[in-house]
């Protein structure tokens, strides 16, 4: 029996809904903050602005079934819940923190680019609707 390669370009392979939780940006979010060791719910909805308590807690359900995240229950009153990254979660590191710093880095020339083609639609709208002529 031949086994077939995994094939994210494949609707049908397994591999491509690994891809998409890793592409979530929530999850990205979540698996950079725990780069910087274990934390708790309430870190990581600080770290992690704009994401909501539910969003939080479905994103770690997530990486936790998934093997990228652990939880840890400890027996205290109240409840302390920790979370930290696998050794699975853990070899994401490198290229999340690639990524990161690529976006870090090239901001300004994504942010000219965006303002580029928000002016080009404008004008090319413009034009459309008969208002003025831009002259090249």
């Amino acid at each position: 029996m031949t086994k077939l390669q995994p094939n994210v370009f494949d609707p049908n392979c397994d591999s491509r809904q690994v891809l998409a939780l890793l592409a979530d940006r929530w999850s990205m979010l979540i698996i950079y903050a725990l780069s910087l060791g274990v934390r708790r719910h309430g870190e990581l909805k600080r770290m992690v602005g704009g994401i909501s308590q539910k969003m939080l807690t479905q994103t770690l359900r997530s990486l936790e079934r998934d093997g990228i995240v652990c939880r840890r229950v400890h027996a205290v009153v109240p409840p302390r819940v920790e979370y930290r990254l696998t050794p699975l979660g853990r070899t994401l590191l490198v290229p999340l923190r690639s990524i990161c710093r690529w976006a870090e880095g090239h901001l300004p020339q994504v942010s000219a680019a965006r303002e580029a083609a928000m002016a080009s639609a404008a004008s090319h709208s413009r034009i459309a609707n008969g208002v003025t002529i831009r002259s090249s």
